[in-house]
């Protein structure tokens, strides 16, 4: 295998955020998206769709919610396993009147934003059929196309199962990030992670994957070029996790940190280091 290129099993594991009350982010993730809760100690809890933790919450009472013009958050993605478990959510959504901030057909998936009480960005979408994504010149093609809402809930047509939550194969499918500089955020994750770069959005975006993937990763200054990170008081994103799925491909991304002279923490998980634009990175197997 290539030692400069990222594992194609590379996946994204559990997001960390900073959250100013506990109580009213559990009942929001759990009641209105239907994460579960599997266990909790003190200020802090985890939560996924009951295999996996998917999402971990930290709770800093009193913290600064979500700060325009600094990098960190832009959203974290809830990957659904199939359209009618996209439509399961959004008709729950709806159900529950929760308050969204938009949709998008993106080619590759379905999406749909809002966010949490804090104004953490959050996406739930579906993805495609690896066929059925459009190309150009072998490269993957995405858009902002309007969502076929309509269609979505169609899925919901003699389905007469009461809402149970989150499909248990739901997993976070991408992290989409603000940086300060995309050139200094691609030479990060490209030159020295190993992601392949997937597209570039004009000036202002781009978006990386590993194995052919839409992308794991998206960045964007759209917070500012410069913009600084968020102070520590602040909710929104302590770290997420990139996971790697053996010791060995751990081990590759590890020298080519060290080889960039990135700082880099040891932990009992695995490795922590920090992107260009000071976003909290927990390296760790699967």
């Amino acid at each position: 295998m290539n030692t400069t290129t990222i594992h194609p099993a590379t996946s994204i594991g559990r997001v960390h955020l900073t959250v100013s009350n506990l109580e009213q982010s559990l009942a929001f993730y759990r009641e209105q998206l239907g994460f579960q809760l599997h266990r909790r100690d003190g200020d802090v809890a985890w939560l996924g769709a009951g295999a996996a933790d998917l999402l971990v919450l930290h709770e800093r009472p009193g913290a600064r919610r979500h700060l325009r013009g600094v990098t960190g958050l832009y959203h974290f993605a809830v990957l659904t396993p199939s359209r009618l478990a996209l439509a399961r959510s959004l008709q729950h959504l709806a159900d529950t009147q929760t308050p969204l901030q938009g949709f998008a057909d993106h080619l590759v998936s379905e999406a749909i934003y809002l966010a949490d009480p804090d104004g953490n960005g959050i996406e739930i979408y579906r993805d495609r059929p690896r066929s059925e994504w459009p190309r150009r010149n072998g490269q993957v093609q995405m858009a902002s196309d309007p969502l076929d809402i309509e269609g979505i809930l169609a899925e919901l047509r003699g389905q007469d199962a009461p809402w149970t939550g989150l499909d248990p194969e739901t997993t976070i499918g991408h992290m989409h990030l603000h940086v300060a500089d995309l050139e200094a955020a691609e030479a990060f994750y490209v030159g020295v992670l190993g992601f392949e770069l997937i597209a570039r959005l004009s000036h202002s975006a781009g978006f990386v994957s590993a194995g052919g993937y839409h992308h794991h990763i998206g960045y964007n200054v759209w917070a500012g070029v410069g913009a600084p990170p968020p102070p520590p008081d602040a909710v929104g994103l302590r770290w997420y996790e990139i996971r790697l799925p053996d010791a060995a491909a751990l081990d590759q991304v590890v020298d080519r940190l060290r080889q960039a002279n990135r700082p880099l923490e040891e932990q009992p998980a695995g490795f922590f280091v920090r992107d260009p634009a000071q976003n909290g990175i927990l390296l760790t197997t699967a």
